[in-house]
This record gives structure tokens, C-alpha cells and sequence, in this order.
């Protein structure tokens, strides 16, 4: 029901600002770009699914792999003391405990292409526990927000475009990433709770947590011991191996229990084309409203306004330039990783605001594909407070990387 609440807003504001423009400014074209732009994003939506069917296929047959051989069961008992509390909902022993710490992982290392067939694997195994199949349950909402709050020990993407964009130090924006991004799961998954009423002050839950606070502080105090040229080698180095090490245990530990790996592999791998198909019109909904909302020229207008608002607040307003990326990203990853690059274009991949726009790329990930994404894959309609908690957490992430963009870069 929220989603249908934000597709007919994306549409019907996109209307009034075309309106607007052409009625008071004369501009004609606003209403040929909002066509142009429905068409665009209809077939990147496909193209999107089509691109997913590759990475799906291999990591659901990977899955299926580690589930056979007890992989999966493994990552499960080491999560569950802390999972059976973060999601009272699901099974001590069931299966979606390996997945989601499967996802989470893949996630912090930055590697997007295998963190979402493995999150919507996780997201079909919580909704095998749902009775109400068209309503999101508790424990999905909760992965589903610190999936879109981007918790990114290494983001290695980000810091390949500030290569590509000259950046003298392309490695200079890891920590004020790995803070910002921090600030957004905490703020995540204390909304969650709250609205759940978890009791994160469980002395399991607190021992889980300080043990993830405090490997991320490790990580920072490796990280920035080390030489900055060195950062972004040692940092791809550790998601490629960790990656290729998940692989091999799987295939191995199968290999060992006699499992037939390759019949494992392509009955899991089976699912990843059926998956791919079903997201693609929730996938094609969602991005073709963000797409009109973007062409009418309401983006631009909202940062205006946001301009004009913190300048009568007296306050800087030197991050302006650079609030695109933080917009865009709750509704587009492509669309904010393109005002990223922009941003580093037009102002210097140096300056306070291309590295602003790095920190804000790197901060959260994107709520509206996300829930699209993963609650699509499933047929859930009735998203609850999943889209608010979301939205709790990106508010959290882009106003922690304002205030530490000024700590560390002025």
C-alpha cells in the first residue's frame, strides 16, 4: 500500500512541476523528456532483470550447493544466538539465518552482484515462514532494512570511479564511508526495533553487536595504517579472496559429505531465471516513476529548495552541490552513481563536493529498488513500516556523512 502511495506521488508531482514549467517558464520540452524517460527506464528495468539472470543462476546453484553440503548450516549456528533474537520470528534452525549473514557479507565487501541473488534468496526462505504471503512479516522487514541501510566494510567501486575521475588519493573517502554507512544500520536497526519492540539491550544482542562494532574499528585502524596507496589493492585483494574462499568451501564441504555438486548446482540454479522473471514488472514500475519524477525537473527543485532553506537557516551550504547523490540514491543506484560522477566531473574528484557525493554514494544503498526488488520477488504488496524504517535509515546515513565530510575534508 505504501508503494502505491509513492508511485502515484512520483507521477502526479512529476505532472504538476511539467505543468508548472511550461505553463510559467515556457519550457516544452519538460513534457518530452518525461515520455522519453518512461521508455529509458522500461528497458533499463529489463535490461536490469536480463543482467541478473547471469548472477542469479549461479548464486542460487552455489546456495543450493552449500545448503547440501552444511555450509549454510555452519554460517546459521554461528548467527543464530544473535539472529533468533534480531528475528524472533524464524527458526533457530532454519535455512535464512545462513542466507542473510551470506548477504550481509557480501554486502560489506562491496560485492553487489552476489549480494542480491543472495538476499533474494534469504528474502524467499522468510517468506516460506509467511502465512499472510502478501503481507511483509516482521523478520523481513528487518533484513530488508539493514539490507537498504548498506552497511560497506570496503567499497571498492566507489573508489575505482575516484581513480577513473583523477583523485589523487581515491582511497581517502574509505572512512568517512565506513562511518557514514554505520550510522545508517544503527539508526536502521534501531527504528526497527523500536516499531518491533526488540529488546536490543539483551546481553546476547549487545555482545554481537560490540563484536561487529569492534571489528569494524579493527578494520579502520588496519585500513589506515596502512600506505593510501595501498588501501585499494589490499581492500579488493580481501573481497576477491574472501569471495573465492566462500565458493571453494562450499564445493569442498560438499565434495567431502559426497554430495553430487553439480546436480546440486543446477537444481538450485534452476530457480535463478524464474526469480529474474518475476521481479521485472515491480522492477519496471518503480524505475519508470522515479525516472518521470527525475526528467520533470522535481530533483532539482527539491535541492533548490533545500538550498534556499539551509542559507535562511543561516547554516554552510557548501554540501549543496553535492545533495543530488544523497536524493537520488534512495530511489537509484545508476541515477546516483551518475550525479557521483557528475559531481567529481564538474567540481574536481578532490574537492569538498565530489568527495561528499563518494560519501553519500557509499553511505546507504537504495531503498525503493530494494523493497521493489526484494518484495517483488516474492509477490509481497503490503510493505508495512519497512519503507519508513528505510527511509529512517538513509535520513541517518546523509546527515552523518555531511557532518563527517566537514571532519575530515573541511
Amino acid at each position: 500500500m505504501v508503494l502505491n502511495y509513492i508511485w502515484v506521488a512520483f507521477f502526479l508531482i512529476a505532472l504538476v512541476v511539467g505543468l508548472i514549467k511550461l505553463v510559467v517558464f515556457g519550457d516544452q520540452a519538460v513534457f518530452t523528456s518525461m515520455v522519453t524517460s518512461t521508455f529509458e527506464t522500461a528497458k533499463t528495468g529489463f535490461e536490469i532483470s536480463l543482467g541478473l539472470t547471469g548472477v542469479l543462476t549461479l548464486w542460487l546453484g552455489l546456495m543450493k550447493v552449500g545448503e547440501q553440503g552444511g555450509a549454510i548450516n555452519v554460517l546459521a549456528r554461528l548467527a543464530r544466538p544473535f539472529f533468533t533474537r534480531l528475528f524472533p520470528g524464524v527458526p533457530a534452525n532454519h535455512p535464512a539465518h545462513g542466507s542473510i549473514i551470506m548477504n550481509f557479507a557480501a554486502n560489506m565487501l562491496g560485492l553487489d552482484n552476489a549480494a542480491t541473488p543472495l538476499g533474494l534468496k534469504a528474502m524467499q526462505e522468510l517468506q516460506d515462514l509467511n502465512d499472510a504471503k502478501e503481507t511483509a512479516t516482521n523478520a523481513q522487514i528487518m533484513f530488508l532494512v539493514l539490507n537498504t541501510s548498506g552497511l560497506t566494510v570496503i567499497p571498492i567501486s566507489i573508489m575505482v570511479y575516484r581513480a577513473q575521475a583523477g583523485a589523487a588519493n581515491p582511497t581517502d573517502v574509505f572512512l568517512p564511508i565506513l562511518l557514514a554507512t554505520s550510522f545508517s544500520t544503527l539508526a536502521g536497526l534501531v527504528a526497527v526495533a523500536i516499531v518491533q519492540r526488540i529488546n536490543l539491550f539483551h546481553p546476547v544482542v549487545l555482545a554481537y553487536l560490540v563484536g561487529i562494532t569492534g571489528a569494524i574499528a579493527a578494520t579502520i585502524r588496519y585500513f589506515s595504517g596502512l600506505p593510501q596507496e595501498q588501501v585499494q589493492a589490499v581492500s579488493a585483494l580481501v573481497a576477491n579472496v574472501t569471495l573465492f574462499g566462500v565458493i571453494s568451501a562450499f564445493i569442498l564441504m560438499a565434495a567431502v559429505r559426497r554430495v553430487n555438486v553439480y546436480e546440486a548446482f543446477i537444481e538450485g540454479a534452476k530457480e535463478g531465471f524464474n526469480v529474474a522473471v518475476r521481479i521485472i514488472p515491480y522492477l519496471i514500475a518503480i524505475l519508470v516513476a522515479i525516472g518521470v519524477f527525475r526528467a520533470s525537473g522535481a530533483l532539482d527543485a527539491l535541492v533548490a529548495g533545500v538550498g534556499r532553506l539551509v542559507e535562511a537557516l543561516g547554516l554552510r551550504t557548501d554540501f549543496i552541490p553535492a545533495l543530488p547523490t544523497a536524493l537520488m540514491k534512495p530511489l537509484s543506484g545508476s541515477g546516483a552513481r551518475g550525479m557521483m560522477v557528475d559531481a567529481m566531473t564538474t567540481y574536481g574528484a578532490d574537492s569538498f563536493v565530489g568527495r561528499l557525493a563518494s560519501v553519500f554514494q557509499g553511505a546507504t544503498d537504495t531503498t525503493f529498488y530494494v523493497i521493489a526488488l526484494y518484495f517483488g520477488s516474492v509477490g509481497v504488496r503490503r510493505t508495512r513500516h519497512a519503507v519508513a524504517c528505510g527511509l529512517v535509515a538513509d535520513a541517518a546515513g546523509i546527515t552523518a556523512a555531511v557532518f563527517i565530510a566537514y571532519v575530515f575534508f573541511g
